[in-house]
């Protein structure tokens, strides 16, 4: 976790919008949409590893009423807080917060979102008032598998349980009910190659945080390019998934 933290403070950001990619969704669940199908502007909104805020800036719905972004690295935090004086209109505060051990009281929060995070369940469950929504978005263990063959390493190469399942599992198991888990399939086009080794090098595709490893072996990129070049760009194919449970 120490190196990790570390990576994320070196990063001080989530923000991809200057890389050359375009997306195309093979599915339609969408984490915001769902967000908006169950706030209003009275709502109290608790945003796991928010990073620097972007996601919330940039995505979230309008008049959903007050959110709170927490994330374990200062330096994303610190660079949160710069980010809503350049978006005054935005209803939010940072703070520094371990996902895992959640300084809030008991039963305050309308909705619970988590994108791309470890989350505790029973404690995600405990900060929910009684009628209060869980919202996930993750990655899947087959997320970029064909780059990570390639590689034959990266994240959950080696899991025999994918995330999704875990975590819908301990969702349950923390006493929500009405659990749903959808799959979220789609390609990502980089226009260059330079792009998708920035990429590589920025998100634990191919490289744990937690390991010291940060080189992407050039021999083994040039065999991914060729193969996986397109005439809409290299192609990437991205398994995510969504969860929705009702308190």
């Amino acid at each position: 976790m120490k190196n990790e933290i570390k990576r994320y403070d070196e990063q001080g950001n989530w923000d991809f919008s200057k890389l050359n990619i375009v997306t195309e969704y093979e599915t339609n669940w969408d984490m915001y949409e769902e967000v908006k199908k169950y706030s209003d502007e009275k709502s109290l909104i608790l945003d796991l590893g928010t990073a620097a805020g972007e996601r919330i800036f940039k995505q979230m719905p309008k008049d959903i009423g007050y959110i709170i972004g927490t994330d374990l690295s200062f330096k994303m935090i610190e660079n949160a807080k710069k980010n809503t004086k350049v978006n005054p209109n935005v209803k939010v505060k940072f703070a520094i917060m371990d996902n895992l051990k959640l300084n809030f009281p008991d039963g305050i929060f309308d909705i619970v979102t988590a994108r791309h995070t470890i989350i505790n369940a029973k404690e995600i469950y405990r900060v929910l008032n009684d009628n209060g929504i869980l919202i996930v978005r993750g990655v899947d263990k087959e997320d970029c598998q064909e780059i990570k063959d390639i590689f034959g390493r990266g994240q959950c190469y080696n899991d025999k349980i994918a995330i999704s399942q875990q975590d819908y599992q301990d969702i349950k198991n923390a006493g929500f009910k009405d659990v749903k888990l959808f799959k979220i399939f789609a390609n990502e086009y980089f226009k260059t190659k330079e792009d998708l080794m920035e990429l590589l090098l920025r998100v634990p595709i191919l490289n744990d945080f937690e390991s010291d490893r940060k080189e992407i072996e050039e021999n083994l990129f040039k065999e991914y390019i060729e193969k996986y070049s397109t005439n809409k760009g290299i192609l990437l194919k991205r398994k995510y998934y969504g969860i929705i449970a009702k308190k």
